[in-house]
């Protein structure tokens, strides 16, 4: 498969475009309605960023059978999160306490998708960048 280069940059305008979302109370659903809180279950691309808009990591599902959910999940305090644990010494309730957001963007071709996670990498220079290694 083929994936020009202009497609790449115009799902990352897409993800840029997106609507931050704070990161939900335990318990408390994601998103305003069922239709956009249905997308978290399906792949795609993140951002997460300070409450002062600082990109703080760009990542992406790789094949979670929980999707987006199942890695917001993750870093909000499963201890499967490089950047929780990095961030904030595991502690992914600070997500949620202090006015984290996150953008993200359904893509579910794997080659878009890890091009799309490098791009935006690249393009945004987040603090945090996830290298798979275990603590």
């Amino acid at each position: 498969m083929s994936i020009e280069f202009k497609e790449i940059q115009k799902l990352f305008g897409e993800l840029q475009g997106r609507k931050p979302h704070l990161f939900p109370e335990k318990g408390k659903p994601r998103l305003e309605n069922d239709a956009k809180d249905r997308e978290l279950d399906r792949q795609g691309v993140y951002i997460i960023r300070s409450r002062r808009k600082i990109v703080l990591h760009v990542g992406r599902t790789l094949c979670r059978s929980d999707g987006l959910r199942g890695r917001f999940n993750a870093h909000l305090g499963s201890g499967q999160s490089s950047f929780t644990n990095d961030r904030f010494d595991g502690d992914g309730s600070r997500l949620r306490k202090y006015g984290y957001t996150y953008q993200f963007l359904v893509v579910e071709n794997d080659e878009k998708r890890a091009i799309l996670e490098a791009y935006a990498t690249g393009k945004l220079c987040p603090r945090h960048i996830g290298i798979g290694r275990r603590r």
